[in-house]
């Protein structure tokens, strides 16, 4: 497996090789080495959630207070999804800016997103499984959301398909109401706390 890094700072794809016979398939979707080498970072395992999604379902854009917030490290194990990073650190050289990947069971890619950054993704079949590792358990007084079709994020989701949202998604503020609410990180701050990650 490989990772390369994504337009925003720090995020990863990673993309394995796959292996195909007669039986089925294998590849491997973690290794720590790899990780460490790619993101100068070791990924402490503290929860591991496993979601299922009929196609529509939008889930995101969440993030949580750093520090110390919750980097995840996930992949679709079942069906297909579009994956998007947010940047939402104030003062990031990149904020307010999108990326999507396509995750699915033919291609297997993964996906790293460091503490700070925004999370969401849609599910482009029914039955969509997502595996995610998390470096913190989930906390919902430190866990906040951005509206996922604010028109000034401007993510561009799959036509054809009809978002589905939680109410509590379809309730979150904008990226503009969450900054002026002082919800979302500073980029500095997420800096100092990646920094210590490396010590």
């Amino acid at each position: 497996m490989s990772m390369r890094p994504l337009g925003i700072e720090g995020a990863w794809v990673s993309e394995p090789k796959v292996f195909l016979d007669d039986r089925g398939s294998f590849h491997e979707w973690f290794r720590v080495e790899t990780f460490r080498e790619s993101t100068g970072q070791i990924l402490s395992l503290s929860q591991a959630n496993y979601s299922v999604s009929c196609r529509g379902t939008l889930r995101g854009v969440h993030f949580a207070d750093v520090p110390p917030s919750q980097a995840k490290y996930l992949k679709c194990a079942k069906g297909a999804v579009f994956d998007v990073v947010v940047d939402i650190r104030v003062g990031s050289p990149t904020f307010g800016r999108w990326e999507s990947v396509i995750l699915d069971d033919e291609d297997h890619r993964a996906v790293y997103i460091s503490e700070g950054l925004g999370h969401a993704f849609m599910a482009l079949t029914d039955d969509a499984v997502v595996v995610y590792l998390c470096s913190e358990g989930y906390a919902p007084e430190r866990e906040h959301g951005i509206d996922p079709l604010d028109p000034e994020l401007g993510i561009e989701w799959p036509s054809g398909v009809t978002p589905l949202l939680s109410d509590k998604d379809a309730a979150a503020p904008t990226l503009a109401e969450a900054r002026r609410q002082g919800l979302l990180p500073a980029y500095e701050e997420c800096s100092r706390f990646y920094a210590g990650l490396r010590a």
